[in-house]
Order: structure tokens, then C-alpha cells, then sequence
């Protein structure tokens, strides 16, 4: 259904190819995901399928790329429309219309199908993906998962042979994940549908997959497998293959009950080693809450590139004993009631994530703290001030936030630009209702983003980076003014592993030295690894807040994989077993 032949796509001014002798074949009613660390390729070889690669990105597409027949050298993107569903890591990106059933039905009116069978489908769709309560909502008032949702279901409406999908879960909730690929499958299972799919967070799709198209680093050649032939050697793997590969499993587990049946002699040499504790990671155990810190530490030995900095303000004995303090918190937005009497106190070297179903106010909760949402009832104080009433060069000083899109923080030319603005020694307010930032040493913004995800050059156009590289570049802007309050929107979407780890090495730092961190996820493992506290959310209220080992174990939905593999013990990432074993 889908063929590369010996294809390779340099983009203009590029020196060197972005992918290199891709070769490889999707049959018919398979679904393939596409592996790789950020930055080698994947989005521009399902661009490739779609045809908007080179017609609409610019550049040279050597080799030949076939859908059903067509090849894509001369078939435009309009001219492949019927055949191929495409959706792309932004789903605002992807919008036509302004609501959800019309945005649903557009597909179908530019392909000229019936009334009747639009309707049909819509209500289909509506269902299957768990919308039809959200049919008439405007899409600008839909939190980001959501959104994702509804991006979804445009493509499905039309009935396309092939769907390429581009980090289709990243925004969407355990749940909803769920319910996402479990339509995915039906469609290849029962209707013969050919999906490509590229995802970082494999732990949720490579159960599903019939073969994995590894791309292991930027114009290497692609390896094609079996989910357990690639795991074995690819550089970007799901926690249950690392505690596979750990305890010398073969072949590899790639799901919980794979690894639940093996994991017998391992939970019992565990038994025998000292319980997880915050001591080893900061969700291990019953985490205590930080003290307060009453004068300046010495930094902790954190990544390199954050040695050495200026203490946070946060540390200075004369600031608030809170960063944060949340007090019966309402946000109404018409006749949707966002957020219902939340409370939420935040101390100073404290990390906090925020879960919950897509829809169920963390975004909007971070809004609150970042003074960008107006609360209709209740309180809002960060660093004593009121957010919202407090000027953006005073609030600079306080909180720093990183929306769910990264592009509402990047405006400048090139990478090199926006690190140079990022460290200026005054403060300026970023577009679209950005955060302010504060200056920094000169080089401090551009070794954030060289530590965090190196291979990001210096004079490429923000546009032109993956989701994952402008989540990374947004991150560095922030992080360079070390807020003592840090807020993050998903900041792992697009982040592979390694990335992931690293980020998580970047906020412990800045955790040990008494910046507090609330973060909003869907991300478990990053919740595992990080929170010392998990506030779960659900129509706008909390309905659980304690420490992390706690709340996620109990929780079927938000408990990592080795907290699965391993329960009854308390045992939540492969970092924990790793040592206990050591």
C-alpha cells in the first residue's frame, strides 16, 4: 500500500540529507510505527506519504514514494486526499472550521459525499472517540487533548485506505489514549486499513504495532522488524523493554502481562533490598514534604550546563514560604465551570503534577498561576502577589510558564536569535500572551538547548524544527531566567527518552535548589520519575492530591508500567530497581 524506494529529502539551505536511503514497504491493512529519537526524520517520511513533502515543505525528494498506486512526485496533496488521512503533531495547525461537527463533516464536503452518509459517519465518529458531548463547542474553547481528538476523527470521517498519524496520543489522557488506539485497530483489523504511525511514547502503542521502521539517528538507514526484533536494538525503548533488558529477559517483554508473568524471581530479590525512597527518586515511597529552605545551598551537582548559576531568588530568607497559594479557586468560561473550588499549595523545592482527563482544568489552573486566566471566585497568590494584577515585569520575577504550545513563546528568525533575546538583561513580554523573562548570562539559553536535545544548529528557523525541538527551544527560553516558580504544559511532548531524561536532570536541579515545579501531564512515567506530589483533577475539581507513589498506584489509569509489572510493591521506575539491584 505504501512504498519508499531508496528515498532521501534534503530541505533548501540544508547541508546534508534529513533522511537518507529510506527503503521500505507498509502492506495493506498493517500498522507500522515509526521509531526514532527526536530530529531523525520521522515527520518528514510521513510528510512524504501525504505529499506535502517536497510540495508543500520545499526541497528535494530523491527516490520514489508509491500510496495505493500513486506516486507522490506527481500527485499533489489534493490529488491523494481520498486515498490518504493525514494528521500532523499540531492539531490547531489542522483546523478548517470553527466547531466540532463541522469540522468532522469538512473532509467529506470537499470529497462531495452525500448528506446522509456525512451524517452517518459524524455520528460514527462522535462516538467512537468519545465527542458527542462536544459536537457543538467551539474548537478554541477544547483543552489540547481534545482538540487532538477531534483532528482525529476529521480524517476518519472520509473513510481514507491509509492514515498517517503523527504523535496521534501525546496530548491525550491515559484513557483517552486508550480509546484512541483501540479504534486504530479495529480499523486495520476489520476494515483493512494501512496506519503509519510515528510515537515517542511507545509504552502506549508497540502492543499494537505488526512491524516497527526504526530511523536510530539522523541519515542512518532504516531498520525494519518485528516490535521485539527492533526493541532489542533500538536506542528509544518503552520502560517495560529497559526492566526487560535489565533483568536479561529474552525476547523481550513489550507489555505489562508479558512482563508480569516473568517478573516472579525479580519482585522476590526485590523483597530482599531496602523499599524505594525520596533519597533514590523523588517519587519513590512516602515522600515528605520539602522544608523550606532558609538560606542559600550550594547548587547540586545537576547537568553541567546548569552549574554554576546564580541561586533562585526562591532561596533568599526574606521570600514568601509559598511560591504558591491556591484558595478555593472558580474559573467560569460561559457556561463551562473550568475549575470548582480548588485549593493548591505550592513549597518551595517541590515538584507537582497535575493529571487528570483531558478537559479537566490543569491548563487552566496553570493559567491561573501564570495570571493569564482571571479567577471568578476564590484566590490566586504567587510569590504574595496577585497574579493577575501584578505587572509582567513584576511577575517575571515570580513564575515562568511554558505553554502546551511552544510557538506561542518563539517569534525571532533563527535558534541563534531567539537564545540571544531569551538572555537580554531586561525584561520583555513574548507574543501571544507569553511569559515574560528576564535576562541571563550570555550563552545560557543556547547551552540549555545544546544540553537538552544536542544537534539543534544555530541558524534554523523555529518553524522548520520538530515538535520536540521547539517544545525544547521554549524550555531553554524559560529556563534561563530560573523562575522560582517554573509552570509546564506537557512539557514532554515530542521528547523521546533520552530527551525526557535529560529535562528530568534539568528540573531536579533546579528543584534541589528550591525552585518549585508544577506540571501539567498525561505523561506517567514522567510523573514516576518526577513528583514528589500528584494532584489528580476531574471536571475542574481535585479528587486526590498526596505523595506520588501513593496516588499513581492506586490509580489503574496514572500507574507507570513498572509500578504495574511489579505491584504489589512500590516500585514505580526502572531507575529505583536499578539501584535497589546494584
Amino acid at each position: 500500500m505504501i512504498r519508499f524506494e531508496d528515498v532521501s529529502v534534503t530541505y533548501d539551505g540544508a547541508a546534508e540529507p534529513t533522511v537518507r536511503g529510506v527503503d521500505f514497504e507498509v502492506p495493506e491493512g498493517e500498522l507500522v510505527l515509526l521509531a526514532g529519537p527526536s530530529g531523525v526524520g520521522k515527520s518528514t517520511v510521513l510528510g512524504a506519504v501525504s505529499g506535502l513533502v517536497p510540495h508543500f515543505t520545499g526541497g528535494t525528494l530523491r527516490g520514489r514514494v508509491t500510496v495505493a498506486g500513486r506516486d507522490t512526485r506527481t500527485h499533489k496533496p489534493r490529488e491523494l486526499a481520498d486515498v490518504v488521512g493525514t494528521v500532523g503533531q499540531d492539531p490547531l495547525a489542522h483546523f478548517v472550521t470553527d466547531t466540532v461537527e463541522d469540522e468532522l463533516a469538512y473532509g467529506m464536503e470537499s470529497l462531495g459525499l452525500a448528506p446522509d452518509v456525512m451524517r452517518r459517519r459524524v455520528e460514527e465518529t462522535l462516538d467512537l472517540l468519545g465527542l458527542a458531548a462536544l459536537r457543538d463547542r467551539p474548537i478554541a474553547t477544547l483543552s489540547g487533548g481534545q482538540q487532538q481528538r477531534v483532528a482525529i476523527g476529521s480524517v476518519l470521517t472520509p473513510h481514507p485506505r491509509v492514515l498517517v498519524l503523527d504523535e496521534p496520543t501525546s496530548a491525550l489522557d491515559p484513557a483517552a489514549a486508550e480509546e484512541v488506539l483501540a479504534v486504530l485497530q479495529r480499523l486495520v483489523h476489520d476494515l483493512g486499513t494501512t496506519v503509519l504511525m510515528a510515537e515517542h511514547r511507545l509504552e502506549r502503542v508497540i502492543q499494537y504495532a505488526d512491524q516497527v521502521a526504526l530511523l536510530p539517528s539522523p541519515g542512518a538507514p532504516l531498520v525494519l522488524g518485528t516490535p521485539s526484533e527492533v526493541m532489542a536494538v533500538s536506542p528509544v525503548y518503552p520502560p517495560v523493554v529497559d526492566l526487560g533488558r535489565l533483568a536479561g529477559w529474552t525476547p523481550l517483554p513489550l507489555t505489562v502481562r508479558d512482563a508480569r508473568r516473568r517478573a516472579g524471581l525479580l519482585r522476590e530479590r526485590l523483597e530482599r533490598t531496602t523499599a524505594p525512597g525520596a533519597e533514590d527518586v523523588r517519587a519513590g515511597g512516602t515522600v515528605p514534604e520539602p522544608p523550606v529552605p532558609t538560606a542559600p545551598r550550594k547548587p547540586s551537582r545537576g547537568p553541567r550546563f546548569l552549574r554554576g548559576r546564580t541561586p533562585s531568588p526562591v532561596l533568599n530568607p526574606s521570600a514568601p514560604a509559598h511560591p504558591a497559594v491556591v484558595d478555593a479557586l472558580t474559573v467560569r468560561r460561559g457556561r463551562v465551570e473550568a475549575l470548582r473550588r480548588v485549593g493548591l499549595t505550592v513549597t518551595p523545592g517541590e515538584t507537582i503534577a497535575l493529571m487528570g482527563r483531558n478537559g479537566a482544568g490543569k491548563s487552566t489552573l496553570l493559567g491561573a498561576l501564570a495570571g493569564l486566566v482571571e479567577p471568578s471566585a476564590g484566590t490566586v497568590r504567587v510569590g504574595g502577589a496577585v497574579p493577575h494584577r501584578t505587572s509582567p515585569r513584576d511577575l517575571v520575577r515570580r513564575v515562568g510558564l511554558v505553554p502546551q504550545e511552544p510557538r506561542d513563546l518563539l517569534y525571532a528568525d533563527t535558534v541563534a536569535a531567539e537564545c540571544a533575546a531569551a538572555d537580554l538583561p531586561h525584561a520583555r513580554l513574548r507574543s501571544r500572551g507569553g511569559t515574560p523573562i528576564t535576562g541571563a548570562a550570555p550563552g545560557t539559553c543556547r547551552a540549555l538547548v545544546s544540553g537538552l536535545l544536542p544537534g539543534i544548529d544555530d541558524d534554523t528557523h523555529p518553524r522548520d524544527l520538530s515538535e520536540g525541538q521547539r517544545l525544547t527551544l521554549a524550555l531553554a527560553v524559560i529556563l534561563a531566567a530560573r523562575p522560582p516558580l517554573l509552570l509546564l504544559d506537557e512539557p514532554t511532548r515530542g521528547l523521546d527518552y533520552a530527551a525526557k531524561a535529560r529535562l528530568v536532570g534539568v528540573l531536579r536541579s533546579l528543584a534541589a535548589e528550591g525552585h518549585s515545579i508544577v506540571l501539567a501531564t498525561h505523561d506517567v512515567e514522567l510523573a514516576a520519575e518526577l513528583a514528589h506530589r500528584v494532584v489528580l483533577l476531574a471536571d475542574g475539581e481535585v479528587i486526590a492530591d498526596g505523595p506520588a507513589a501513593d496516588v499513581v498506584v492506586a490509580s489503574p489509569s496514572y500507574a507507570p508500567q513498572v509500578a504495574k509489572i511489579l505491584a504489589p510493591q512500590k516500585w514505580l521506575t526502572v531507575t529505583q530497581v536499578r539501584k535497589a539491584l546494584a
